[in-house]
């Protein structure tokens, strides 16, 4: 057997093994619960408006985007978040929601291993490349910015 048929054998075989998802149900799944993270944090963001009449937009985005994330931590902690995002994907993955769970859960995973070697090593394992990256990427389009 030629390291071509080999592969192809293989390729075959993997084929066979994973598992088959319908696109339509998936998608649609992602986009009504994506679509119902945001207008919970639309509702919390209206909702400090109109308690707090001297808050302005800004401000209640931010204390918005802080409730979802401690929300989305909690039910991370209790492992709720785990089956919303099996059932939903990426709906819960693009809002801030998914940023929180990539950070809540490593922290959860590692804090047998103690605080300093565990939680604060571990935390930031799955979303701190997605922050560096941010941020580097922030730094070059700002340099570019400043001289052109």
């Amino acid at each position: 057997m030629t390291v071509e048929e080999r592969d192809k054998a293989y390729n075959r075989y993997v084929e066979s093994k994973v598992p088959k998802t319908k696109w339509f149900p998936s998608l649609f799944n992602a986009f009504w619960v994506g679509g119902v993270v945001c207008c919970i944090g639309q509702l919390i963001s209206d909702t400090l408006i109109y308690a707090f009449p001297t808050m302005t937009q800004a401000t209640a985005t931010t204390w918005m985007l802080s409730a979802l994330i401690l929300i989305a931590s909690f039910l991370t902690a209790i492992g709720v978040f785990d089956r919303i995002g099996a059932y939903a994907g990426a709906g819960t993955v693009v809002p801030i929601t998914g940023f929180s769970n990539s950070i809540t859960s490593p922290a959860m995973e590692f804090r047998c291993e103690g605080i300093i070697f565990g939680m604060c090593a571990k935390m930031f394992v799955v979303a701190g490349p997605v922050i560096v990256t941010g941020v580097a990427g922030s730094i070059l389009v700002g340099i570019i910015y400043l001289f052109f």
